[in-house]
């Protein structure tokens, strides 16, 4: 523990001591004078600064003299400048050293005399004075033995003293009373480094953004917050009391490497299929060694990172438009030249060539036509003319174009307007949009079916839903709706439904999709109703 590496010899310090007390001109004869001491206030503001160390002390006191029941002692603790806190022990002796003076709140120094305590804290080592030790002659009848009790930090923090009758004076006591301050610096100490644990046991398993789980050394579960058991989906706390977390799949390979082989696991991606979807956790496990290097706890903490993956896929989509327009514009360019020109030669030759497979191959072109027309709203920015519009004429334009097509399809198309506002749109765009949802609905109708287009209104916004009873769409292909070149269609590019969204969001609207596999689609589009 704490100390003076250094020792000096005792009998030169008491020496020294006594030549001082003769200089300074303290008479020997004399009561010990005290001239430093504290007030009340200030005394109790100590005793409040040392409780700790104080009920510390008590607890190996008690002990002690509890082993030397009988014996005329009393024990004193002073702060690290020798002012007496506190007395305890034999109550004769209590008595007999308050007649001289020596009381709660006194300052031993050099100045009181010759004493274990100034003599302890001058050099920061343990003291015993004996009788005539003492430089007072009141003194010679008693032993006096101090030691003094550090900080983790190796700093003084006060001394603890014993005094007994001459007659019961005994090198041990010395012994004694160091090894009580030595285990009063050990229990201080593990106080510390408990309450520490305490403090991060209890911040780690409190906190709402880990999931924590720790075991002993052979993955006995022995703590693990709410946050880690709703992630690992665990309900029943009686589910992982005292059980192995080898027992828990999605984890148990990650702690079995770190209980059998000591490695550790960092940043270990995780999967879990939740009710609302896929959710990713971060994994971290990290085995903890005693002195031997043995594991004596293993420690691992989930984090959700659900919405970083999120925000990864929407920057790699991000990622994807950016090029698309990129390259849009060059494409429109270089394509839509030369494919006017055959289309042109085509068109001038005329079916009267009996060129074979003439309509196959205009068809085509068109298909080519309006793939570079899709890249070109993609990528160059359109001048958009917002002005006040209903929805409706425009929706009635867009039907008169699918009218014959749905006809023709065994497909019927039945609007229903219950309330028709005024929108600030652009109005080719939101045509467009119109145009790319019946048309996908029409195309999820390969036997015929019907389509339900119906205007109201909600909250604010005008709602304009379409309704098929068509083949419908899983919830992969639900969730990837939108995303550039992503489509289950042949003959498809994925950029219709990406336009949608953005010509929507362009508007301040939203866009929300609901569909079940063989019974239909409905697409919601919601626009802000126009305040003028």
């Amino acid at each position: 523990m704490g100390g003076s590496l250094h020792r000096v010899d005792t009998a030169e310090a008491i020496a020294l001591s006594k030549q001082y007390c003769r200089q300074t001109g303290i008479h020997a004869d004399e009561l010990p004078t005290f001239i430093r001491r504290n007030s009340h206030a200030e005394l109790a503001v100590k005793l409040i600064k040392y409780r700790e160390y104080i009920e510390v002390i008590h607890f190996f006191i008690s002990k002690f003299l509890s082993s030397i029941s009988g014996s005329p002692i009393t024990i004193a603790v002073t702060d690290d400048q020798g002012y007496v806190l506190e007395f305890a022990g034999d109550p004769t002796i209590i008595k007999t050293v308050r007649h001289l003076g020596i009381e709660e709140g006194i300052q031993f120094n050099k100045d009181a005399g010759t004493n274990s305590i100034d003599l302890c804290l001058t050099y920061q080592q343990p003291f015993q004075l004996v009788g005539e030790d003492h430089y007072h002659t009141i003194l010679h009848g008693l032993a006096c033995y101090t030691a003094e009790f550090h900080s983790d930090k190796g700093e003084v923090l006060g001394t603890i003293s014993l005094m007994t009758n001459i007659h019961f004076a005994h090198p041990h006591l010395l012994a004694l009373l160091c090894t009580m301050a030595d285990s009063v610096e050990r229990e201080l100490l593990l106080r510390r480094q408990n309450t520490q644990l305490q403090i991060l046991n209890r911040f780690l398993l409190d906190t709402n953004f880990y999931g924590v789980i720790i075991t002993d050394g052979t993955g006995s579960i022995l703590e693990m917050n709410e946050r880690c058991r709703s992630m690992l989906q665990l309900d029943d706390q009686a589910i992982f009391e005292e059980t192995s977390v080898l027992s828990i799949g999605l984890i148990s390979n990650y702690f079995q490497r770190a209980i059998e082989r000591y490695e550790e696991c960092i940043g270990m991606e995780l999967c879990v299929n939740l009710q609302d979807g896929n959710h990713h956790y971060m994994l971290d496990v990290l085995p903890v060694y005693d002195n031997g290097n043995s594991i004596i706890r293993v420690v691992g903490t989930l984090r959700d990172i659900t919405e970083m993956k999120r925000t990864e896929e929407m920057l790699r989509n991000t990622e994807k438009l950016v090029f698309a327009g990129q390259i849009a514009v060059g494409i429109a360019h270089e394509i839509r030249n030369p494919l006017t020109t055959v289309k042109g030669m085509l068109q001038l030759s005329g079916k009267g060539t009996h060129l074979r497979h003439y309509d196959l191959i205009m068809s085509e072109l068109e298909r080519m036509n309006l793939i570079v027309s899709e890249f070109l709203i993609l990528g160059k920015p359109q001048v958009v003319q917002f002005r006040e519009e209903r929805c409706m004429p425009i929706l009635e334009e867009v039907l008169n174009l699918f009218e014959i097509q749905a006809a023709l399809s065994c497909i019927t198309l039945n609007c229903t307007m219950n309330a028709d506002h005024m929108i600030r749109c652009d109005r080719n765009q939101i045509k467009q949009v119109f145009m790319n949802i019946l048309k996908n609905a029409v195309e999820a109708l390969p036997f015929g079916g019907s389509v339900q287009i119906e205007l109201d209104d909600e909250a604010g916004y005008q709602l304009i839903r379409f309704t098929d009873d068509g083949i419908g769409m899983t919830e992969e292909v639900l969730g990837r709706i939108g995303e550039p070149f992503h489509t289950t269609k042949a003959d498809g590019n994925g950029l219709g439904m990406m336009i949608v969204k953005k010509i929507i969001e362009a508007h301040a609207g939203r866009l929300v999709i609901t569909s079940r596999v063989n019974e239909g689609t409905t697409v919601d589009i919601y626009l802000p109703i126009s305040k003028t």
